[in-house]
């Protein structure tokens, strides 16, 4: 039967389309495979010099950070039995921006921890995962390998995150995934709900609903990638309740080493850059971001632009970065960006964060 967990990651597969490469050329390292029973590791290690011009301070500052995608180790399990295959995956990402604030305490995040039973009729997944609601939209980011916009301090950059796109925060879930319809993909997911009306008798009473479908076809050697997906919950406390929903899309099309892709977001009583405990209110947002780029040999440029405008945080910015991506080999990659941020107070105009950021560095994964 084939087994349809044991396949790359999602984030795997997402790496895999970010270096045009085929998801074979990135397979995790088989440690066990004997009577039906496979066990693999996989990794992700990178790190960026990284010199930020703030044109709002005047102040120049050079670090070496991780990218867009934190360090990562992965280990996959997967177990044939009979009509069902049960699996499983741990990820364990984890910061090296934090060296000199704690030095002998590096921060792990644990945002993958989930089982998996498949069949004939799909998928289950049970257990921690990233979000449905704007997960293509970010794992088919052109950037996703490289560094992007100005992030927190000690943890990733924030590649086009609130600037294009929210994030996909990993959460506890049961999420369906149906069988390859002839290109055609549905999943549907119950997530934990955030708590975004706070106090003492805040109430969630249903738990947070979303989806992603996703078609892909090749037509006329034109490699076409489309996908909707969306988010929706309620919270209340007394009087008051708030509705959130979400909305993500895009599409993405590849011929002959070109990449053209488009993609965006609206919601409504939804945080735009990422979903959490914490009071919102029933205002909107929406974002788009558009990407090109062309592959070369063992080479790829990117050029990518992406804005959001966020009545709910009172929030404008825009995003631009340029990017070169070396393959020395299918497990080492060098990168080289050039980014310019730029955010604003939504309802005065004044400019609250202005950046240019230049990023070099080297990616290993395997």
């Amino acid at each position: 039967m084939k087994n349809n967990n044991f396949r790359k990651s999602g984030l795997a597969m997402a790496m895999a389309v970010a270096m045009g490469a085929s998801t074979g050329a990135n397979a995790a390292v088989e440690l066990y495979n004997q009577d039906g029973t496979s066990f693999s590791v996989d990794g992700y290690f990178n790190a960026f010099y990284v010199n930020r011009d703030d044109k709002l301070n005047d102040v120049r500052d050079s670090r070496i950070k991780m990218g867009f995608l934190p360090n990562t180790i992965g280990f996959n399990f997967s177990k044939d039995m009979g009509d069902l295959t049960l699996g499983g995956r741990s990820s364990f990402w984890t910061t090296i921006n934090d060296s000199l604030d704690s030095p002998t305490d590096t921060a792990i995040d644990v945002r993958q921890f989930y089982a998996t039973v498949d069949g004939d009729f799909g998928q289950i997944l049970i257990g921690k995962d990233f979000g449905l609601y704007a997960r293509s939209n970010i794992f088919l980011d052109e950037i996703l390998m490289g560094f992007g916009s100005p992030g927190a301090a000690g943890g990733v950059s924030f590649g086009n995150i609130r600037a294009g796109y929210p994030y996909p925060t990993p959460s506890a879930q049961f999420t369906y995934r149906s069988p390859d319809m002839s290109g055609l993909k549905i999943a549907a997911g119950v997530l934990d709900p955030a708590d975004t009306v706070t106090g003492a008798n805040d109430e969630n009473s249903a738990p947070r609903f979303e989806s992603e479908i996703t078609y892909n076809a090749n037509l006329n050697n034109v490699a076409l990638t489309g996908w909707v997906n969306g988010r929706y919950q309620s919270a209340e406390n007394g009087n008051t309740t708030v509705d959130s929903t979400g909305v993500g899309y895009g599409v993405k099309a590849s011929v002959a080493g070109l990449t053209l892709a488009a993609s965006g977001f609206t919601s409504k009583g939804d945080n735009p850059v990422l979903i959490v405990n914490g009071a919102v209110t029933e205002d909107d947002a929406d974002g788009f971001l558009v990407q090109g780029s062309y592959a070369f040999g063992a080479n790829r440029i990117v050029l990518s632009y992406g804005e959001t405008d966020a009545e709910i945080l009172n929030l404008e910015t825009e995003n631009t970065t340029v990017g070169f991506f070396h393959d020395v080999n299918s497990n080492f990659k060098l990168v080289a960006e050039y980014n310019m941020y730029e955010d604003n107070n939504r309802t005065t105009g004044a400019t609250t964060t202005e950046a240019d950021t230049i990023a070099l560095g080297a990616i290993v994964m395997f």
